[in-house]
């Protein structure tokens, strides 16, 4: 499936980078609370009522996924046209928190889990992604493909130089995804000066077996294709993994330097998007 920038109108200083479409897709940032309101009610749907998270009252009453970086954040929409272009049709969203929106919170929310002071002196722009889910019948590569061109066009359009985010396994028994742990460390470990540690209260060894008993193809396979996406584009991890009870998952922490996400992914649209942030 072929995307292609359709030119809806962009403001100077707004977050968006107009629509990316893909037949009956679309990629775009939320421009009303109704779209931010559907974000929420998709991460419920997925989060608690399929993967079967633990809600805090105010998520419970509200049937709604939403903590206070919501309101700082920009959120990345997949849009079934099909079903309509507004929050009805969303089938797939992102979480995106800027150093400046980070800020007005005190802090990112992977704070929670890891000590992000290696990240916090690196010398360019600061993206941090999370929340990430898609409706269960549309986890297909296309609707992946989409999200990831989002996120390019956004990290163009903001000109971010590093990005990050905690990525999750379906489990808090470490054990369960010790080969898949231990392959991400062995193999993929962020260099120092990009390093986050997990806490030391919340660490959690990744480097759990020997490495004559590790099959990295197979490990590599058997990974989530969230991180799978991130490797495909130099991401790292940090050191150590983390147990989230809350959300039934292990987490480890994902950096990914941006110049490949717009190599990647956006260098077809760049003078297209250039030209209608000229124009807006």
């Amino acid at each position: 499936m072929t995307a292609e920038l359709k030119l809806a109108p962009i403001e100077a200083d707004g977050p968006g980078f107009g629509e990316l479409r893909a037949g009956h897709l679309g990629v775009r940032i939320a421009a009303a609370e109704s779209e931010i309101d559907a974000v929420q009610a998709l991460r419920w749907r997925v989060f608690y009522e399929e993967m079967g998270a633990e809600p805090s009252p105010q998520a419970r009453a509200l049937a709604r996924d939403v903590d206070a970086f919501d309101a700082v954040a920009d959120h990345l929409l997949v849009v079934d046209h099909a079903i309509g272009p507004g929050p009805e049709g969303v089938v797939g969203t992102y979480r995106l928190i800027r150093q400046e929106a980070a800020e007005q919170i005190g802090r990112f929310y992977s704070d929670e889990e890891y000590d992000l002071s290696p990240i916090a002196g690196f010398q360019g722009r600061l993206l941090e992604l999370g929340r990430s889910c898609v409706a269960a019948e549309y986890r297909n590569r296309a609707v992946m493909q989409l999200l990831w061109r989002g996120i390019a066009a956004y990290v163009f359009r903001h000109q971010i130089d590093l990005m990050f985010g905690c990525a999750s396994l379906p489990s808090t028994d470490p054990d369960e995804w010790a080969a898949e742990l231990t392959y991400l460390y062995r193999n993929h470990l962020a260099p120092p000066g990009l390093r986050p540690r997990a806490l030391p209260e919340r660490y959690v060894e990744m480097n759990r077996l020997d490495p004559d008993d590790l099959d990295p193809k197979r490990a590599l396979a058997r990974l989530p294709p969230l991180i799978k996406g991130y490797l495909r584009l130099g991401g790292f991890v940090g050191d150590g993994a983390v147990i989230d009870n809350q959300f039934n998952t292990t987490d480890v922490a994902v950096v990914v330097k941006t110049d490949l996400v717009t190599d990647r992914y956006y260098r077809h649209y760049e003078r297209q998007l250039r030209d209608a942030l000229a124009e807006g």
